[in-house]
Formats: C-alpha cells, structure tokens, sequence
C-alpha cells in the first residue's frame, strides 16, 4: 500500500518551529530564513488542508490538532534519527571519553573497567580524572562521574552507587592504639581533604563526639592522598564504603569501628543531552548502575564485604 505522505522538508519545517514555539527558533535551528519557514508551514497546511497554528499578530500559536500532530512528528523524527545511529554505528569502533573523579577513578572504576571493555569491545574508553565542577571543566565529555545530587545544565544525571564513610586506619597502627570506641580516637591523629570538608565534624557529631579532642590533625589536599597517608600509618581517615571494599578486604586498610556509617553524597553518571542516547554510553551506564546495585550496603565490620 503506498503511504501518502507531506513532503519531508514542509514536515521538518512544522516540526521545528512548533517544538521551538515561533518561525524565528524554527528557522535559527535549520539554518533557513523565517520566510522559507513560513512558506514551508503554509505548503504543509494547505496539503493537509487544515491550519496547523493561529496567526494572532506577528506571533503563532499551534491549533489542538496542531499539538497532536507535532507530538507524532516528534515521535517520526526521534525515530528515524535513531534508527539512523544505530545503522551509522553497527560495527564500529566508538569512543567514549570518561571524566571521574580521582579517588573514585582509582580505587573503584579502575578495577573493574575490565569487565566493561570483555562485554563491550567495540568501545574504546579514554579515562580523564578531575574533580573540577562541571561547569569548569573544558574538554568533552561523553560521561562524568561526580558525587550528587546537584545541579548539571543540559545534562541526564542518575545515581548509581551510594557511600557510606567510617574511619579507616592501617593495620600496623590499629594494633599499636587500638580504636575500640569512638572516643579513643582522641589519642589519633585525624587525616582531613580538602575535597571533602567537614567529613570528619559530620561523623563525630554522629558518634556523639562533637566535642572530641584529639591528638591532631593533617590535611591534604586530594581525597586520595588523604588514604595513602592512612595506609602508610600517619593517622585515621574517614574512608568511603564500597569505593574501599578492595582495601578492607585485603587488609591493607581495617574499619575498628562498626559504625556509625555515616550516609554520604552518592555517586552520579553525568551526560550531555546531546550524547545520552548513543549506544557506548548507554552501555556504560548501563553497566554502571549494575555494578553500583552489585556493590550494595557493605557492612565495615565484616572483612569479606
């Protein structure tokens, strides 16, 4: 059966000048004069023989079946771009650039980026850490790790992994002072970021130890130097779970404490609009909120967690 169908460039013209509310955004998007929208608006009315938008003025309003039909040619055109995508890139090798966060990048992505690149070898990932807002960082992006929620113009963003913090300390230190009790931490030395202010007033507060006074402190300025000095003995450091799962497990690092586990901010893959609904991130994403549930609620005082 042959399909009767308005001319494509009338369609493209009505689609966006409706979706954008005015012939002027119409024509901006589709590199056209107003007036070429125009008639293209009109030669698609006067095929489909109805109106499509209210001339009130200088300005347009889109009729009820107006509304109707721009939202079905939404529909078309979405599909079509799609299907056109998924064609263009069957078979390719895609590219997809990362930008995490150091700590995070090191001690939780890293280790498992294994199993993305055995389940999707068609896509070769470049790895930027940084921890800059995203609104600072310069170079593309195809996805962004950051801890949220919060605020990410023009991008979809959703949770994937949540964390909880507890001290954290080596094992060398631990038998030397044990921590038994949040109150003997007021013989330690307490390592603070500076990417990560107030952590340590939070959990105190938690413990009810506000008012704890201890044997010192030292800052750092990255979150990760912040754990090697607490690897290396220097003191004890308010460390994430399940981003140091691997740590506590092996031993390297050990949690005295079984809580609290104080709640922190979660963990959030990041997407520019115009790049969410490409195969490769759609495939990272994807196999980030699985390893994010995989994770699940670590328990510090349980070495095999």
């Amino acid at each position: 059966m042959r399909r009767r169908l308005p001319p494509l460039s009338s369609l493209r013209a009505f689609e966006a000048a409706a979706r954008r509310g005015s012939f002027t955004a119409g024509a901006e998007e589709l590199l056209v004069t107003h007036g070429a929208i125009s008639r293209q608006v009109a030669a698609l009315e006067e095929w489909l023989g109805l109106p499509l938008f209210d001339r009130i003025g200088r300005r347009v309003r889109l009729t009820s079946g107006g509304r109707d039909y721009l939202e079905a040619m939404s529909r078309a055109f979405d599909g079509m771009a799609e299907a056109t995508r998924r064609l263009t890139e069957a078979g390719t090798v895609k590219s997809l650039t990362v930008n995490a966060l150091p700590t995070f990048s090191m001690r939780w992505l890293l280790p498992r980026l294994a199993g993305f690149q055995q389940r999707h070898p068609d896509v070769a990932l470049r790895l930027v850490t940084s921890d800059r807002p995203l609104d600072e960082v310069r170079e593309p992006f195809d996805v962004a790790i950051r801890r949220g929620p919060d605020i990410w113009p023009d991008c979809a963003a959703a949770p994937f992994l949540a964390e909880w913090e507890v001290p954290v300390m080596s094992p060398a230190l631990a038998a030397r002072q044990p921590v038994r009790q949040a109150a003997d931490l007021a013989g330690h030395t307490l390592l603070h970021a500076d990417t990560r202010p107030g952590a340590w007033r939070r959990w105190l507060t938690a413990a009810g130890q506000s008012d704890l006074a201890v044997a010192g402190q030292q800052r750092f300025d990255h979150f990760y130097l912040t754990l090697q000095a607490a690897a290396d003995g220097l003191g004890v450091a308010l460390g994430p779970l399940p981003i140091l799962a691997d740590e506590l497990a092996s031993g390297r690092l050990v949690a005295p404490l079984d809580g609290p586990k104080l709640e922190a901010r979660g963990y959030w893959h990041v997407t520019p609009h115009a790049r969410a609904g490409t195969v490769a991130v759609r495939a990272l994403c994807d196999w980030l909120d699985a390893e994010g549930q995989a994770a699940g609620d670590p328990d510090p005082s349980d070495p095999d967690a």
